[in-house]
């Protein structure tokens, strides 16, 4: 079975279709290739991000939250980590409710 890290990378990759990572899989790499993404599409397409926003079911609030209180260089890893969060919370759901809790 794979890691809930991967797990929740392939998942934020098929929403931001983020390039594989070629070394040894590592959370935090995971989430800075995320944030990247976040940021390019912040500058790029606003509207693509909120749809992906939406898809994710990242709430209304968390997302009204960063974008009210986080400094401006840090709204993007702060808006990515919160995308993983929820990711990796819906992964947690699913193996919980269909019987395969397991490994971190």
């Amino acid at each position: 079975m794979t890691s809930l890290a991967e797990e929740t990378f392939a998942l934020v990759t098929q929403e931001l279709a983020l390039p594989e990572l070629r070394e040894e899989f590592d959370e935090q790499k995971a989430v800075g290739l995320l944030t990247q993404a976040v940021r390019q599409l912040l500058d790029q397409n606003l509207e693509r991000f909120l749809q992906i926003c939406y898809r994710v079911d990242l709430s209304e609030n968390t997302l009204k939250k960063i974008l009210a209180e986080s400094p401006p260089e840090q709204l993007a890893s702060d808006l990515a980590q919160a995308l993983w969060d929820r990711q990796k919370q819906k992964i947690v759901l699913r193996r919980r409710y269909s019987g395969t809790e397991g490994s971190e």
